[in-house]
């Protein structure tokens, strides 16, 4: 693996979790948001990350085969939450049906802030590795001198 191999592969994953972050933020944003231009309450949304081959060099190709491919992460979709939304009493809600219930989205603010926590620290694990990388290009830099 090369200098650039290891800087795109940690690029991939800052930039696969950013899109992570946002997709929570929107979340959080409609958490009580029971009217959307679809119709409806807001429903969830998560990511679903794949990897992604970082070069395409022969070397690149040549160690994908030999299962030695050094691979990024990228977001391959947005995916809807399919979970079924909250019901609330409440009949003066201006959404509220015939009974007097109000569906609600299906987030639920606990797990989004887990999900927030865990986005931000993978963010940070790859700002390490790039950074760890960046100084040892500095330090064989220093050897040639």
């Amino acid at each position: 693996m090369d200098l650039d191999a290891a800087f795109m592969i940690s690029a991939s994953g800052l930039d696969a979790q950013k899109e992570r972050l946002n997709v929570i933020s929107s979340n959080l944003a409609n958490v009580d948001s029971t009217r959307t231009p679809e119709g409806g309450p807001y429903r969830r949304k998560d990511v679903v990350f794949s990897t992604v081959d970082t070069g395409n060099s022969f070397e690149s190709a040549l160690s994908s085969i030999t299962s030695k491919s050094e691979q990024g992460v990228e977001v391959s979709d947005v995916i809807s939450d399919t979970r079924p939304f909250k019901q609330v009493y409440n009949p003066q809600h201006p959404d509220a049906d015939a009974s007097g219930y109000v569906l609600f989205p299906n987030v639920n603010p606990m797990e989004e802030m887990v999900n927030m926590i865990s986005a931000s620290r993978s963010y940070e694990a790859n700002v390490t590795a790039f950074n760890a990388t960046k100084n040892m290009a500095l330090k064989a830099l220093e050897i040639g001198k």
